[in-house]
C-alpha cells in the first residue's frame, strides 16, 4: 500500500477523479487510529512519489479521506467497526482492494459478506497473484464468485 496504492489513489485525487464524499479505508491486522493512519499514509507520499509531485495541502487534503480500521480475516474482530463506518456513506460505491495473499482471498470476501458490507454499489479487486497455477486461480474465482458477482 505504501509504495503503490497510496501514491496511486493520491495521483486520482491530483485528476479530479475524488467526488468530495469519497473516502478510503484502509485495514489490516495492525492496530492504528484514523491520526497514525493519516500520518502513516503522509510519510509514504513523502518517500514514494516523484519529485515535484509531493503538494502539503494536496497530501492534507487526500489524508482527510482516509479512515482506519483494524480487522482480522480470519476472526470476527473489527468487522463490526469496519461496517458501522461503510454504513455512515451507504449510497457510496464501495471498492474493495484486497492486496493480501490469494490463500485469504475467500476469508474476506466471506467476511464482507457475512457482515452485510455488500450494496448493489460493490466491487472488488484483488491484486495478483491470483493462484499459483490455473486450478488454484480457478479455485480462487470460483470462491470470490459465491460472494460477488461477476458482471
Amino acid at each position: 500500500a505504501e509504495r503503490k496504492l497510496l501514491p496511486a489513489l493520491y495521483h486520482r485525487q491530483m485528476e479530479g477523479q475524488f467526488s468530495e464524499p469519497t473516502r478510503i479505508i484502509g485495514a489490516s491486522r495492525a492496530s492504528l487510529s484514523h491520526e497514525e493512519y493519516r500520518n502513516f499514509a503522509a510519510d509514504a507520499l513523502k518517500e514514494h512519489l516523484k519529485s515535484g509531485e509531493f503538494n502539503e495541502a494536496e497530501v492534507e487534503k487526500f489524508t482527510a479521506r482516509l479512515f482506519y480500521v483494524s480487522v482480522d480475516a480470519k476472526s470476527e474482530q473489527g468487522w463490526d467497526d469496519l461496517k458501522k463506518l461503510l454504513d455512515e456513506g451507504k449510497e457510496r460505491t464501495r471498492a474493495f482492494y484486497l492486496a493480501v495473499g490469494p490463500a485469504i482471498f475467500g476469508d474476506i470476501s466471506e467476511k464482507i459478506r457475512d457482515h452485510k458490507l455488500i450494496t448493489r454499489n460493490t466491487r472488488i479487486v484483488v491484486e495478483k497473484p491470483i493462484g499459483r497455477d490455473l486450478a488454484s486461480a480457478t479455485e480462487l474465482n470460483d470462491t470470490i464468485g459465491k460472494v460477488f458477482r461477476e458482471e
